[in-house]
């Protein structure tokens, strides 16, 4: 099992990894997927991954299991999950620097699988909405669905 610093939540039973800088707004885009999309808190912060057969799955610290830090609030306990096959890798990166319109598929490498990976502003309002339309096409769009 690995201990990464990235948070995860799950939608409809899919895992999404989001990962990126101390403060870049991991817990708030996890917040935001919570409250306005019905994402399930699986962790914040650090997550367990492990692979089991072809699946990585996600949980959260005996310590910090069920807690989600908001900022400006303080930390809140939440429903959560576990033990969730991830379906998306989500970077944040900064506000500053550009993403590709049209990128080309990418992976993320961790605990001995790899996931389809999406780059993210996480305070654009549209961030949520990106993130579900990735997780519904399987990451980002191909050459094949030139019309995503």
């Amino acid at each position: 099992m690995l201990n990464i610093h990235a948070s995860c939540v799950a939608w409809q039973n899919q895992g999404i990894l989001i990962f990126g800088p101390s403060g870049a707004g991991k817990s708030d885009l996890c917040l935001r997927l919570i409250a306005e999309h019905g994402a399930v808190l699986i962790a914040d912060d650090r997550s367990e991954i492990e692979l089991k057969g072809e699946k990585l799955l996600a949980a959260a610290p005996a310590n910090i299991r069920g807690k989600l830090e908001v900022r400006g609030v303080g930390i809140a306990d939440m429903p959560f999950v576990s033990d969730i096959p991830l379906a998306l890798a989500v970077q944040i990166v900064p506000p500053d620097s550009e993403i590709e319109r049209l990128p080309l598929p990418q992976r993320y490498k961790v605990a001995g699988g790899s996931l389809p990976l999406i780059k993210i502003h996480a305070f654009e309002a549209s961030a949520p909405a990106k993130i579900l339309l990735a997780l519904k096409i399987g990451g980002t769009c191909d050459e094949k669905q030139q019309a995503c």
